[in-house]
């Protein structure tokens, strides 16, 4: 009699919190700098398909059966017939293998939808193999019994499925918020021992406390995650205060659609100029008086201890090949992880909705495009790009498409 299948280990319930466990502990091992450097979302990723499950599937088109054989059947069950024949009668069994693909471990655990009647097999290697036993020769019985086991084993095998895509939705989840917690912990530790000002024996990669500036609205600046060398804790620009950038920004273009006469004729250098007047109303200088300044090709940026952590590029659209260059030089300017920074597109009255729709493919073309992160509104996108020259730093570019008027002269003019 062969083993019934889908009990064996317990409930699948029970194997998804060992799965949550182990996931624990794999986090837990990863050191104290590489936590803190490894790219948030590749890690969380790198944990996910580590323990992702691959529930089998039954490929019964290409099933064989091999040669019968003689076995004794057991009939005391049925006390009529042991009377005249015995316990056990001669009879024959067929053994059908069924291949499939996906783990085979998973025959073993009892989804959380079941009956009473769970089919029976084994699992060899990547076959499912099934026994049959006929006291008489009856080919299309047999035939039956065949179809109906396997037609219960997939039926069980949905249910698994079903319950593994409701954990694998859940694991996610519950992956990013243990990382999360991890290194807020591992922060905090950091900074536990950084506030005491004592140091740290045998090591000389200790993070440093740093100091910001005072400014009129200080950018508060968070710890980002990064690459798997040594931790220093780099300022970086926090979320809300580039979302205040930004809307800054909008505003100002705001400006320029209500008065079209003021601004139609300006260059790309004078329309930023007026972005950098409403920047500096919020953002003084830094310790250098250079918050907000643009050296060469530099249109706008944050600086903090002579590094930049925003930076924004003003352009004209000049067609795909322009704004691949563009994002180039923002790559160029980069140096922090997860840097904030900003394309500031202008169009004057030309194409403009085909514009937009042509910007998300050439940013998805550029060799440093990761992940693009939607679009915020009707003119504004936003993308994840790496470095070129390390996949694990990541920043994040937004891209603000602005259609600035021009003033038709008269005819008489």
């Amino acid at each position: 009699m062969q083993e019934i299948l889908f009990r064996r280990n317990g409930g699948l319930r029970e194997y998804f919190e060992r799965i949550k466990l182990k996931a624990i502990k794999e986090i837990e091992a990863v050191d104290t700098n590489s936590l803190l450097n490894f790219n948030e979302e590749d890690l969380i990723r790198n944990v996910v398909e580590k323990f992702s499950l691959d529930p089998p599937i039954l490929d019964p088109d290409n099933k064989t059966i091999s040669a019968p054989s003689d076995v004794d059947i057991d009939i005391s069950w049925d006390r009529a017939r042991a009377f005249f024949d015995g316990n056990s009668i001669r009879g024959t069994e067929v053994t059908v293998s069924v291949p499939f693909g996906g783990d085979g471990t998973l025959f073993h655990f009892a989804p959380s939808t079941y009956n009473y009647s769970p089919p029976r097999g084994e699992v060899v290697g990547q076959k499912m193999v099934l026994k049959f036993q006929q006291s008489e020769h009856d080919a299309e019985g047999l035939s039956k019994d065949i179809s109906r086991r396997i037609i219960d084993i997939q039926k069980y095998l949905g249910w698994v499925k079903n319950n593994i895509d409701g954990f694998e939705r859940e694991f996610e989840a519950f992956v990013r918020e243990f990382i999360r917690q991890r290194k807020r912990k591992k922060l905090k530790d950091l900074e536990l021992v950084a506030k005491l000002g004592i140091p740290v024996a045998g090591r000389d990669d200790t993070p440093r406390t740093y100091a910001i500036p005072q400014i009129k609205r200080k950018p508060k600046i968070a710890n980002p995650a990064s690459t798997g060398k040594p931790f220093i804790p780099e300022p970086a620009l926090e979320m809300a205060e580039y979302e205040n950038i930004l809307s800054i920004v909008r505003n100002m273009a705001a400006v320029f659609e209500r008065n079209p006469s003021s601004f139609a004729g300006l260059k790309e250098e004078d329309l930023r100029n007026h972005f950098l007047v409403q920047l500096n109303g919020q953002y003084e200088g830094c310790a250098t008086g250079e918050t907000f300044n643009y050296q060469g090709k530099t249109d706008i940026l944050i600086r903090h201890e002579g590094r930049n952590a925003f930076i924004a590029e003003c352009k004209f659209w000049k067609g795909e090949k322009g704004l691949s260059k563009t994002i180039d030089q923002i790559l160029g300017y980069t140096s922090w992880h997860d840097t904030k920074t900003a394309i500031f597109l202008f169009n004057r009255n030309k194409y403009f909705s085909s514009i937009l729709g042509k910007i998300p493919d050439a940013v998805k073309a550029h060799p440093c495009f990761k992940r693009d992160e939607g679009k915020k509104s009707e003119t504004e996108y936003r993308f994840i790009l790496h470095q070129p020259d390390d996949p694990d730093r990541e920043l994040i570019l937004s891209f603000l498409i602005f259609n600035i008027p021009t003033v038709e002269k008269n005819a008489t003019g």
